[in-house]
């Protein structure tokens, strides 16, 4: 244990920022972090929504620098989306990307710097059109629920979504499927503005939730999430290496 920030820093190879999401003190902290860290260090921020050309502008050489965005739980998820800034080098790239992988990651270099990155862009799409669902009295929180983990979210989990629907495609593909089911997207189905936060969404949001809950605590849910995940990861593997693929394909 150390006591300053400084000394922390110093000896790293490897440096990981998860501070807040405030532009200022990110500022503060990488001008601190990179003019203490060895000028060979990679350094590394878990942001979500700020951009690395934005927080590491103070950063003493900031080709180091990258943006390594982990998912919760982070010591079971293994994806990490890689994000550099404009002055990132390729190099910086390359040696995170070799850092997480060590560490039993699956890295993403997500290829501009946008907002969201990629994830949280598709998770966002989703939180929105199920929130108006909600707010439309479609369905519930629990019945939105449902639809994605007896659904869709079992075949994501291994297979994700263009390679899903290049399934459905037939023979033919992804072509076929383009061709077939394409025009669809030009029907007036989604909502893609988010909605109005209003009093009575907020508590159908939360009071559905709570039902969903039940009598179990935030605790034993998560205890409960992360067994299922590592069962789930684990079959994925296995799944995997019967039909000659890497748990990485």
């Amino acid at each position: 244990v150390v006591s300053t920030l400084e000394e922390c820093v110093r000896d790293a190879d490897f440096i990981q920022e998860s501070a807040p999401e405030r532009l200022d003190l990110k500022l503060d902290l990488h001008a601190k972090i990179s003019a203490a860290a060895k000028p060979e260090a990679i350094i590394g921020s878990s942001t979500s929504g700020l951009l690395p050309s934005e927080f590491y502008e103070s950063a003493t050489r900031p080709e180091r620098c990258v943006v390594g965005h982990p998912f919760n739980p982070v010591y079971l998820l293994p994806l990490v989306e890689i994000v550099g800034g404009k002055r990132t080098a390729p190099e910086a790239i390359e040696a995170a990307k070799t850092i997480y992988t060590a560490l039993g990651m699956r890295p993403l270099h997500v290829r501009k710097e946008v907002p969201g990155f990629i994830a949280d862009r598709l998770l966002e799409a989703l939180w929105r059109e199920a929130l108006h669902l909600v707010n439309d009295g479609v369905a519930t929180t629990g019945e939105i629920d449902d639809a994605i983990r007896f659904g869709a979210g079992l075949r994501w989990s291994f297979m994700g979504t263009f390679l899903t629907y290049t399934l459905a495609g037939g023979d033919a593909g992804m072509r076929h499927f383009m061709s077939q089911f394409g025009p669809a997207l030009k029907l007036p189905w989604t909502y893609l503005p988010a909605p109005e936060l209003t009093d009575k969404l907020i508590d159908d949001v939360v009071d559905g939730t709570s039902e969903q809950l039940g009598e179990h605590s935030i605790a034993a849910l998560e205890r409960y999430r992360d067994d299922t995940l590592l069962a789930v990861l684990e079959a994925v593997k296995t799944s995997k290496a019967t039909h000659g693929m890497a748990f990485g394909d």
